[in-house]
């Protein structure tokens, strides 16, 4: 078996989620099974033909998964399974994008699913295709937890899933990336893994009510807001996805990192810690894995600005330990989003520019403080998030965020190299208020596959 995944041209980072899921298999079904990093400049051909040498007379048998919303990924499963191939949709959103978009019978224009692309879906844990795996020419799917596929009526048939097996989530193997070279595929010598210590995210935990603004694309409707109950940022398909299924335990967290590869210091590469909320175990967690014996080199936090604030005596207690034990710890992304704060109520970030500043002032702080164990810069490899453009962008909200910008020197050591433009995934909060905004307005805007195309001037009905 393959599991092919979204990847970025010349990066040599490893991919968490897929080769878990590939780890699961190998270990717990007949297949062998490999991750196969795909960019966005590998042809279709070149693919094809890799995936034909690896799977020889087997019939192939292909996971896609942390697709990206990528067309040709997309497409390239389609043709796959057409030629005969078992393709199977998994990783986040892997149930809607095989239905498709809430109410697209009734609406052509609305992303009807990968329901004819793909074989069967998987929602939820890796491990739930143990079964399918283990008898894959059976005839009833009903008892296999997560799984999607279409019955002989033409029916999408969902299986509810089944919780988390944190047994399962234990063990990962990083040496089961490859990527395309002209001569088919080669292992990907990772430089940078992950290690999952919560699932979802804590802001996703509840719902709260926001209100969100028409889009400046509807000329004389910027007054009008809509009102919407939302889980987590209003642009994250993954907090509508999982919500927060809570933090796994310390022994879990601690076994993932004696799987993490060793750099040539005979410490472990660095990784990034998956947790929007670090800081509180953080010191904790440092000195239980230097008990145990693991060599850390790197551990890269990605977090919230007001959780930093909250947690920023947690992080200097880790950095103390991290002092001692020779550890480097780079905030490598902090999802400031923006610096206004009319387009931080519309991406419900739960959070304000003062917020944002005051957790830039207190990073600067540290920084002096501990000169050698902290990065926190775009010069020291962090990219933090910023959203732009966005639905919301006007002459005025610019202005703001320009001044904001050279007032603090945010240009010197926060800005990322580029923004990242605003996404709407169809099962996103954003999703929601797009199909109002239909409803109300009797227009439509573009679909890309999964995608909504809010950067376009909406066609009437």
């Amino acid at each position: 078996m393959a599991i092919i995944a979204s990847f970025f041209k010349d990066e040599t980072y490893g991919l968490l989620g897929p080769q878990m899921a590939a780890t699961v298999i190998q270990d717990n079904t007949p297949y062998d099974c490999i991750v196969i990093a795909v960019t966005r400049e590998d042809d279709k051909a070149s693919i094809k033909k890799a995936l034909a040498d690896y799977f020889g007379k087997e019939r192939p048998i292909i996971g896609f998964s942390a697709l990206s919303g990528r067309e040709d990924l997309f497409s390239l499963a389609q043709e796959l399974r057409k030629e005969g191939a078992i393709t199977i949709l998994a990783g986040p959103q892997a149930n809607v994008d095989f239905i498709g978009e809430q109410g697209w019978q009734n609406h052509p224009h609305r992303f009807k699913g990968l329901s004819e692309n793909f074989n069967f879906g998987l929602h939820g844990p890796a491990e739930q295709v143990i079964p399918l795996l283990n008898n894959l020419d059976g005839n009833d799917r009903s008892e296999i937890p997560g799984l999607l596929y279409v019955d002989q009526d033409g029916t999408v048939i969902q299986n509810s899933p089944k919780d988390w097996d944190e047994k399962y989530l234990r063990k990962v193997r990083w040496d089961n990336i490859y990527i395309l070279k002209k001569d088919g595929i080669a292992p990907i010598n990772i430089s940078t893994g992950q290690v999952l210590q919560h699932i979802g995210c804590p802001y996703a935990a509840r719902t709260r009510e926001t209100e969100i603004d028409y889009p400046v694309s509807i000329s004389g409707r910027q007054a009008e807001r809509i009102k919407l109950q939302l889980r987590g940022c209003s642009f994250c398909d993954v907090a509508a996805d999982k919500g927060f299924h809570g933090r796994l335990d310390t022994e879990t967290v601690i076994s993932q990192m004696r799987c993490l590869p060793e750099a040539p210091s005979g410490r472990k590469i660095p990784f990034e810690l998956i947790n929007e909320n670090p800081l509180p175990n953080l010191p904790d967690l440092m000195s239980e894995v230097n008990i145990q014996g693991i060599g850390l080199s790197q551990v890269n936090l990605t977090l919230r600005a007001d959780w930093f604030i909250s947690g920023f005596q947690y992080l200097r207690e880790a950095l103390r330990v991290a002092g001692e034990l020779g550890i480097y710890v780079l905030l490598s992304s902090i999802g400031f989003e923006s610096f206004d704060d009319a387009i931080l109520r519309n991406l419900n970030k739960g959070l304000s520019v003062e917020q944002n500043l005051h957790a830039i002032r207190l990073i600067r702080q540290l920084k002096e403080e501990f000169p050698y164990q902290m990065g926190y810069s775009s010069k020291e490899g962090a990219i933090h998030g910023l959203i732009h453009p966005t639905a919301w962008d006007t002459k005025e909200i610019s202005a703001r965020i320009q001044k904001t910008i050279y007032l603090y020197g945010l240009q010197n050591d926060i800005l990322p190299p580029h923004s990242t433009p605003l996404i709407i995934h169809h099962a996103s909060g954003l999703g929601d208020w797009i199909r109002e905004i239909e409803h109300r307005e009797e227009l439509w805007f573009k679909r890309y596959d999964s995608i909504i195309g809010w950067w376009e001037v909406p066609n009437r009905l």
